[in-house]
């Protein structure tokens, strides 16, 4: 009978050592600029009561008709594996009373979510998001300062070429006649549509806007603009923060059609991408403003505006832009070991490595000196530590220089000593 071999589940995908330098240059970078503009770091659970989502997302969007993942608890609980993490932020700011900190609160996140859908190039089930928020603020300025964190961000990360495609979706009020203007103009178009785009014209219009179906892009381009729709505080808010991005210098392009596929977000909604590959990705960072989210969720109007940004895209980024990321280190030395006493007596010599801060490459499972003598040309290191039965006897070690073939036997007592004067040299 053939034995079985397990691969991972559909649309996911494991995190391989020749990957880390990229994910440990994101975090490192995200932690930078975190404390430099005073984010807190936030760790909300993976499991969120199902109802966070469908109260903020919209019971009509595709991510809770469609791509959430949910279970039922034993005692009855309907919970979903978060599918994005800005609502379960705003939970946490509800359910903390963090409207009695000074506002606004700066926090950032970064961990998986998961969604149910197609996996193809970029989209995959299981991914990983980090996200900047700042709740208690309705200045565009937050909307402003979060682009160029963003901005700055995807630059450290050495991606190039960074466009920024923004809009303004108005306020519920401003959206009401805009969404009377879509259906008009949409109704007479419609049955050439997609079918997401016939059902979203029931529930969504505005979603209709962010269909990627070519024949219905062709329709879209006609369709009414919302800026021709927005109030006067809503086109003040707007016209600010272009001001400060002119300022910033970051360089920046409207859309009239971008719009965000969540229930939650009014006035800015903005789309962050390498410019030269815009049109065969999708956006590296999204954001936007979301002022109604908190009374989604049934708590007080709390203006608030954020980002997030998908890891995995952004690493295919990084390769595509050969960004430099910090190497693996290599150690110089490898330690042979020869004999059961000299095995047992190697993990001590490890631990004096370690607390020393000297990298030590070895092979303890390995018994043969001619297969360890091979891995440490592998690892072309400059000293080669052999220990065999004598040595472990006689409380001593043999240093082998590896470019001059030289060897010397030394008392255990002195070898850091000697290690750190060789590797100096």
């Amino acid at each position: 009978m053939a034995r079985q071999l397990f691969s991972t589940p559909t649309g996911m995908h494991d995190f391989l050592p020749s990957d880390q330098p990229y994910w440990e240059k994101i975090r490192r970078e995200i932690f930078d600029m975190a404390e430099f503009y005073d984010f807190g770091h936030v760790a909300t659970p993976i499991l969120e009561h199902q109802g966070v989502f469908e109260k903020s997302l919209g019971v009509a969007s595709d991510v809770v008709e469609k791509e959430m993942f949910t279970l039922k608890t034993k005692g009855g609980d309907d919970l979903a594996l978060r599918p994005e993490n800005t609502a379960p932020v705003m939970r946490a700011y509800l359910e903390h009373g963090w409207e009695s900190l000074p506002q606004p609160v700066k926090v950032f996140y970064l961990g998986p979510m998961f969604r149910h859908e197609n996996p193809q190039a970029g989209r995959f089930r299981q991914f990983n998001q980090f996200g900047f928020e700042v709740l208690g603020s309705e200045d565009p300025v937050i909307d402003a300062e979060l682009i160029l964190i963003a901005t700055n961000l995807l630059k450290d990360f050495g991606v190039k070429n960074l466009i920024c495609e923004i809009n303004s979706l108005g306020d519920k009020v401003c959206r009401v006649k805009y969404r009377v203007a879509l259906k008009d103009y949409f109704r007479n178009n419609i049955k050439k549509m997609c079918p997401n785009c016939q059902r979203r014209f029931k529930n969504n219009p505005l979603r209709i806007l962010d269909c990627k179906e070519e024949r219905c892009r062709e329709v879209i381009a006609k369709a009414p603009q919302i800026l021709d729709f927005i109030c006067e505080d809503c086109r003040s808010h707007f016209k600010k923060l272009l001001e400060f991005l002119e300022e910033l210098e970051i360089p920046y392009t409207l859309n009239p059609h971008l719009v965000r596929g969540l229930d939650y977000y009014a006035r800015t909604v903005f789309e962050i991408y390498a410019e030269e590959r815009r049109s065969a990705q999708s956006a590296l960072i999204s954001g936007g403003r979301y002022d109604g989210l908190a009374e989604l969720l049934g708590g007080k109007n709390v203006p608030a505006a954020g980002f997030a940004g998908g890891m995995e895209r952004i690493i295919n980024e990084m390769k595509e832009a050969k960004a430099k990321v910090s190497a693996r280190s290599q150690p110089r030395i490898f330690l042979v070991q020869l004999g059961d006493l000299a095995k047992k007596k190697s993990l001590k010599i490890l631990e004096e490595f370690r607390k020393n801060n000297i990298l030590l490459a070895e092979s303890l499972g390995k018994h043969s000196i001619k297969t360890q003598m091979k891995l440490a040309d592998k690892w072309e290191v400059k000293l080669t530590l052999i220990f065999g039965q004598k040595e472990a006897l006689d409380n001593e070690i043999i240093i082998r220089d590896m470019t001059s073939g030289m060897q010397e036997t030394i008392p255990l007592t002195k070898l850091i000593g000697e290690v750190k004067k060789r590797l100096k040299s």
